[in-house]
């Protein structure tokens, strides 16, 4: 089937299910303009087609995805035509997704991130295996948790979802499936088995009813009530100084803060206030606010110095501007959630 995806994205019709497969293993499957349009026609098709009982996503190569194409959104920004249009489509797609009636199924064997997280977490069955990992780590390089991150990380128990979002850490599926980011864990070796019976019923809570095996949390409890006394906080201020007042004597507080203070100050501002406002959002809501600050980042400075330190100049140290939470402006923060006029999210 041929939803205009070239060599990128591949789609298939085996039985009852329509196969979406990720096919960008060399770039880990980083999400491009031409794959989010291609997935956005292909749920619309199969929305309507009766004969279509649910869809699958999955990916080739060891990773799922691992977030979208950066070195094309810093190249385009820095030629002076930073593409908006790219983000607008994602973000349009993430949203099709969290509506669409039927059931979708992520297959999630490898790195999750970014890009990757929106094409698959906002689906009614996100089953991770063994070799999954799941990461938000924007705020690394200069960014914020988009593609639906405001409406997915506020859900999480026990405060995990701003955690995950201030630090950008990683977590496996074991701490996936306690906090509700996986619905289903299973062991990779039965992934062949389960296409199979997906496409063979169409059914699939009973499929993955098969396979289902619940993964134990890798986070200790105590690391645990330490997450949620240090991030429960109400401001990123309070949230930094409950961690400097452990960390002399905690190692979990002086690692977390450490990790906090390398992150670029403007994203933790942006991503604490946007997380603590997705919790009573819609996901439409949500991804409106995404592309108003997703705008205002793409004319900023800390985006494109995160992915000069990460990418082009790899393993340099990013120079924030400004470099300091205390000299973060708090209007300018609410100027990246600032409603765009007649530029607003069409969804």
């Amino acid at each position: 089937m041929d939803f205009g995806g070239g060599d990128e994205i591949r789609f298939e019709r085996i039985g009852k299910a329509g196969i979406v497969t990720l096919t960008r293993p060399k770039a880990l499957n980083a999400v491009t303009h031409n794959m989010v349009g291609a997935l956005s026609r292909a749920l619309t098709a199969w929305e309507a087609d009766h004969e279509v009982a649910l869809v699958v996503i999955k990916a080739e190569g060891r990773a799922f995805s691992a977030g979208g194409d950066i070195l094309h959104i810093y190249e385009a920004g820095r030629a002076g035509n930073p593409p908006v249009d790219f983000f607008a489509d994602e973000y349009r797609l993430n949203a099709q997704i969290a509506r669409f009636p039927k059931p979708y199924v992520a297959l999630i064997d490898g790195i999750v991130m970014g890009g990757g997280v929106g094409v698959s977490f906002h689906g009614s069955h996100r089953v991770m295996t063994e070799n999954a990992q799941f990461a938000m780590p924007e705020v690394g390089i200069g960014f914020f948790p988009d593609v639906g991150g405001s409406h997915l990380l506020p859900d999480l128990g026990e405060h995990f979802g701003m955690y995950l979002a201030l630090t950008g850490n990683r977590i496996r599926f074991g701490d996936a499936l306690w906090s509700g980011l996986a619905t289903h864990t299973m062991k990779a070796e039965y992934l062949p088995g389960l296409i199979e019976r997906l496409c063979e019923t169409g059914d699939a809570e009973l499929a993955l009813h098969e396979v289902f095996e619940a993964a134990p949390g890798e986070t200790g409890r105590d690391t645990l009530e330490a997450v949620a006394r240090h991030f429960s906080k109400p401001s990123l201020s309070d949230v930094l100084e409950s961690l400097k007042s452990e960390a002399a004597t905690d190692e979990f507080a002086a690692k977390t803060l450490a990790t906090l203070l390398s992150r670029s100050p403007t994203s933790l501002s942006v991503a604490f206030r946007e997380v603590s406002a997705g919790l009573t959002m819609s996901m439409d809501d949500c991804m409106r606010m995404e592309f108003r600050i997703v705008n205002r980042m793409l004319s900023g400075h800390d985006f494109y110095e995160g992915i000069r330190a990460a990418i082009i100049d790899k393993g340099s140290t990013p120079v924030w501007q400004p470099a300091r939470l205390e000299d973060v402006d708090p209007a300018d923060i609410d100027r990246y959630f600032a409603t765009l006029g007649d530029r607003e999210l069409a969804l």
